[in-house]
């Protein structure tokens, strides 16, 4: 989920620290996440991180209730969650923050969003009336910290139970939300529908045609769709030619690519990683 930087420092950077002190400071917050998306050493940012998370920590100590610095830790915690823990329980734990500040959130912004992680998926899907141009922004961080979450607790089929609610959710928001993120949301849309195999649910045909939708709204520069499409398809489906071309292109491509920098880096170090373990896995 290599995408989820975009959102991590767009959010917090762009959106979170900018809203958050005087009007003087926006124009440092516009620069420091274009800095982020253009940096080429991920080290950088992976250990620049938790300080940012120490800080959303601290305001929402004083604001526990305002809806968008609680976003704004979710998006954090999700993407840092998701990217840089390398060890899966420390992953659970940080997706599990996450999601219990996405469900603040909501619980906030959104009038019946309170019962979404609870409620069955009829009346899920009825509350989604409720999301609009205004709170999609909220909405998409319930999701993608749901899926962060999934993901990195794909043991327990509690939350594998879900997924359909997260699809619903993604499905709502993707119309609502400005052309630059849906190639992002359309390969979350992708990971989503790779997660089981057919057996057990899962849908990998229509994720396949998300990440491919993801590929052409990016023009092919975000390299980690290519990565997620790799990971979630071909190696759900065991269509090593086609893993192995896609990273593959991945390797060969420019990792410089505006707002793309830092995501495109990490995705070449998957697929080289990739690469190197589908030699055992195919």
């Amino acid at each position: 989920m290599l995408r989820l930087l975009a959102i991590l420092f767009a959010s917090v950077a762009l959106g979170g620290c900018a809203g958050l002190v005087s009007n003087a400071a926006s124009g440092f917050a516009d620069n420091l996440g274009k800095a982020v998306f253009n940096q080429p050493d991920p080290e950088i940012v992976a250990d620049g991180a938790p300080a940012y998370l120490l800080l959303l920590d601290s305001l929402l100590e004083g604001n526990p209730d305002d809806p968008a610095i609680l976003a704004a830790a979710a998006d954090l915690y999700a993407a840092y969650g998701a990217v840089f823990a390398r060890d899966p329980d420390r992953a659970k734990l940080l997706t599990g923050r996450a999601l219990e500040y996405a469900e603040r959130a909501v619980c906030e912004a959104i009038e019946d969003g309170c019962g979404w992680p609870s409620v069955p998926f009829q009346a899920f899907e009825d509350s989604l009336e409720q999301v609009n141009e205004k709170n999609a922004d909220i909405a998409q961080t319930y999701a993608v910290s749901s899926l962060a979450y999934i993901r990195a607790h794909s043991d327990d089929w509690g939350a594998l139970a879900r997924l359909p609610h997260i699809e619903a959710l993604l499905l709502k928001v993707l119309p609502l939300r400005p052309t630059s993120e849906q190639g992002a949301l359309n390969s979350y849309l992708g990971i989503l529908n790779t997660l089981r195999p057919p057996a057990l649910g899962g849908l990998p045909e229509v994720g396949r045609q998300y990440f491919e939708k993801a590929i052409e709204l990016t023009d092919g520069q975000d390299l980690s769709v290519k990565v997620e499409f790799a990971r979630g398809y071909a190696r759900l489906l065991y269509e090593q030619e086609l893993h192995d071309r896609l990273l593959n292109e991945v390797l060969a491509a420019p990792v410089d690519a505006d707002g793309l920098t830092l995501t495109n880096t990490l995705a070449q170090r998957d697929a080289r990683a990739l690469l190197q373990s589908g030699q055992d896995y195919f």
